[in-house]
């Protein structure tokens, strides 16, 4: 007859690692889909005026900004220190914002053409004559809904 010998206690056995793989590359598809790069660079300085009523836009798809403020410290060599426009990644004239707001426009659907708002970030420092000059210019443009971007806080601050 035959013995058979029982075999001790052999451990935990080890944990396969042949799927590793496959989760690496689910996770970095996943990241590479979901984030966003930022669009436009932003060349002037802006520290956003406080505002008590904050809202929060809904769709981004259909806003254009509008930065105006001082120029960096780094291109203040170049274009001075004064209040500029950028437009995109450039700065501008008043008179262009007519030709960015029609190129914008040409970019969208024609249904939600409507609904385009624009969106002025605006630095707490700058002077309010270049700022009625984009407005009437966006009145022009018939870009009739503006909207502030500022950060929240309170009017005691």
């Amino acid at each position: 007859m035959a013995k058979f010998e029982r075999k001790g206690k052999g451990g935990i056995p080890a944990i396969s690692t042949a799927s590793l793989p496959d989760i690496i590359f689910m996770l970095l598809f996943f990241f590479m889909v979901t984030t966003t790069m930022r669009e436009t660079t932003i060349n002037v300085q802006q520290r956003l005026p406080k505002a008590t009523e904050v809202k929060k836009l809904e769709r981004k798809s259909l806003v254009s900004s509008i930065s105006i403020g001082s120029p960096k410290i780094a291109l203040q060599a170049t274009y001075g220190s004064e209040p500029r426009i950028q437009l995109n990644d450039a700065f501008a004239k008043v008179e262009d914002i007519r030709d960015y707001i029609t190129a914008e426009r040409e970019n969208m659907d024609e249904k939600e053409r409507p609904l385009m708002t624009v969106a002025l970030k605006i630095d707490e420092k700058t002077k309010m004559g270049i700022v009625v000059d984009v407005k009437q210019e966006l009145r022009k443009a018939s870009a009739l809904k503006i909207s502030y971007i500022s950060r929240k806080g309170t009017s005691i601050d």
